[in-house]
């Protein structure tokens, strides 16, 4: 039988298939996994059923607290009880005896009251008659009183009028003294006020005409710069043109002296000649009308600077009625003196960097002018290289054309920062007159330098 059991013994183990040595080990983290999972949960109920059983315990012991104090509370509430049930049984007893007492002293008070209110109405009655024989015995005394007060009234009424008689005499009399006096002062008050009013008016006119002699001597003399400026750049410019018209005369003397030669050359610069005649019309033009263009500027400049003196004039002829208002003004003057010192500084300042801006632009623009005036004879020359028949007479053409732009674009130019520079100075200017409109100051006690930098801008 043994050997058999061998024989069978592997057949057996074959059949199932072996678990592998990881998975078995997969296994056994689970399970650990698990179990310590059990073990979390039943110590965390463990926890609790200990806290429960605390709990219990507790409220157990508190509960048992609370019937013991319960029971101690009822006891002590019958002994309580009892001890107001004979309170109360007492102090019934005590209120009967005491009703009993006030009833027998009720009775005794109010017989007692009943004597003393008889006797009390006797005497009543007797003081009642006492009083009314006082009473008419009084009012014939009073009686006779005011018939003595009445007669003293009236005696008094005739004193205090005669009183007030005399003393409205007497008052009416100071009173006129008063009148006078006062009259008398006032009239030497206004007397002295007037003087001292005409010897103010006196003095203001002095200072007026001593101010207007002043305007109208540096008006004077700066009409006299002014005009000696503008003659001196009007005799320049006469120099100027007749320098230029002798050149134009030289000029003249060398065409026609090149008139032989450019007859010789005719043929050759036949088809150059109109262009060149045309080109030498047009510098013409533009000389001439540069020129006129300077004398009617200096015109211009006369005339404004002439509408302007005679604008000066009438503002000095309107200084008195500007010392009318002046009178009105002085108290609010007074009050805005400082800013309008600084305001005058602050302009002054302001003009003093607007006329060196402005040299400065009349020292470029002279240098600008100058530098034109020098390519401008280089190209009077390389145009009389080709009057010579050096230069060809399309290349003569093309450099002409493009000297006549870049001059119209200087021009131009110029023109435009003149305006720009007139346009600054002149929102400065307005800028000013408002300010000075709005601190009620007249424009005429700005003195000659607001006028001279107004002109010469």
């Amino acid at each position: 039988m043994a050997p058999k059991g061998k024989e069978h013994a592997p057949a057996v183990e074959e059949a199932p298939a072996a678990p592998s040595t990881q998975e078995l080990e997969g296994k056994i983290r689970a399970l650990n996994a698990e179990k310590e999972k059990e073990e979390r949960a039943r110590n965390r109920v463990q926890i609790e059923r200990d806290k429960l059983n605390t709990f219990y315990e507790l409220k157990k012991k508190e509960v048992d607290q609370c019937k013991a104090e319960l029971f101690i509370k009822d006891h002590d509430i019958q002994g309580i009880e009892e001890r107001h049930r004979v309170q109360m049984q007492v102090f019934n007893q005590k209120t009967r005896h005491l009703q009993y007492e006030q009833q027998g002293i009720i009775g005794a008070v109010k017989g007692d009251n009943e004597i003393a209110l008889k006797l009390f109405a006797e005497q009543a009655a007797t003081r009642e008659h006492q009083l009314l024989d006082e009473q008419r015995l009084l009012k014939s005394k009073i009686r006779e009183v005011e018939l003595g007060y009445e007669d003293t009234i009236r005696q008094l009424k005739l004193d205090h009028a005669k009183e007030i008689s005399m003393i409205r005499q007497e008052y009416d009399a100071k009173a006129k003294d008063l009148v006078q006096s006062n009259e008398r002062k006032c009239k030497k008050i206004e007397e002295d006020s007037e003087l001292r009013k005409k010897q103010e008016v006196h003095e203001i006119e002095e200072r007026k005409n001593q101010h207007i002699i002043e305007l109208m001597k540096k008006h004077e003399k700066a009409f006299a710069d002014i005009k000696f400026y503008y003659n001196d750049i009007t005799q320049n410019n006469l120099d100027l043109i007749k320098t230029l018209k002798e050149d134009i005369t030289d000029m003249k003397k060398k065409e026609q002296a090149n008139e032989k030669f450019m007859y010789e050359i005719a043929q050759e610069n036949k088809h150059s000649m109109e262009p060149l005649t045309k080109a030498l019309k047009e510098l013409d033009v533009l000389r001439k009308h540069i020129q006129l263009l300077n004398f009617n500027q200096d015109r211009q400049a006369l005339q404004q600077l002439r509408v302007h003196y005679a604008d000066t004039l009438e503002q000095i002829k309107h200084l008195e009625w500007q010392y009318r208002s002046l009178q009105e003004k002085m108290d609010k003057a007074k009050q805005a003196i400082l800013h309008k010192d600084d305001l005058y500084a602050r302009f002054e300042s302001c003009i003093f960097d607007v006329q060196q801006k402005c040299g400065l632009k009349s020292m470029l623009l002279e240098k600008k002018l100058h530098v034109v005036q020098e390519q401008l004879e280089k190209k009077e020359a390389q145009l009389g290289e080709s009057l010579a028949g050096k230069l060809q007479p399309g290349k003569v053409d093309y450099k002409f054309d493009k000297v006549l732009e870049t001059k119209n674009q200087q021009i131009k130019s110029l023109y435009y920062e003149l305006g720009r520079v007139t346009k600054a100075h002149d929102s400065i200017v307005k800028a000013f007159e408002v300010k000075l409109a709005a601190l009620g100051i007249p424009l005429q006690e700005m003195g000659l330098p607001y006028y001279l930098s107004k002109i010469q801008l």
